[in-house]
């Protein structure tokens, strides 16, 4: 009986340990479609895992307009952002999977410009839009058989530039729907 409790617990042991070792995949590639479609903002991205539940990211973001302004008329935004950001899923069950949460730094750079009227003369003004921002983001993932995945995401950020802040507004918003691969 002694040999029978001991054979169960190494198997036990043995199939724990297992688990606990099984690889997953570390890299993940991502789109937000949802800005791509409806802005035509081109947000690409890459997360690193770092363990089970945690990653870090870095995301460029290609023509980033700030709290979804439009370029209709004379608007033009010449803008792009890298962001730099870390990500805590609290689904423990899962690899990279469930609601998230995600701290992050932001650099956006380029310029606005924008005709106005002013005397009666029609004069280009140009917005120096280099901001640093810090911000905090949320989400949801579905992650297929450790290959697709697909979620949406909401971010809030706090820019530090007088320039943008005053054209603007302090806090940013940014929100959509990433489509990934996982490898």
């Amino acid at each position: 009986m002694k040999k029978a409790y001991l054979l169960l617990s190494l198997l036990l042991a043995t199939t724990f340990a297992k688990a606990q070792t099984e690889e997953f995949p570390k890299n993940e590639v991502k789109l937000n479609i949802a800005n791509t479609i409806a802005i035509a903002s081109v947000e690409v991205g890459y997360e690193r895992f770092i363990s089970f539940n945690q990653s870090v990211e870095v995301v460029g973001l290609i023509n980033d307009r700030i709290n979804y302004h439009s370029q209709s008329g004379s608007r033009d935004f010449n803008t792009n952002s890298i962001k730099l950001g870390y990500n805590y899923y609290f689904d423990l069950e899962q690899s990279g999977a469930g609601i998230y949460a995600n701290p992050f730094l932001k650099y956006r750079f380029g310029d606005f410009s924008q005709d106005q009227s002013i005397g009666g003369q029609t004069i280009n003004v140009e917005t120096d839009m280099d901001a640093f921002m810090v911000g905090l983001g949320a989400g949801y993932k579905w992650n297929f058989n450790n290959k697709f995945v697909l979620g949406p995401f909401v971010n809030i950020a706090r820019n530090f530039s007088d320039e943008v802040k005053d054209r603007f507004s302090a806090i940013e918003f940014n929100a959509g729907f990433n489509v990934g691969y996982r490898f």
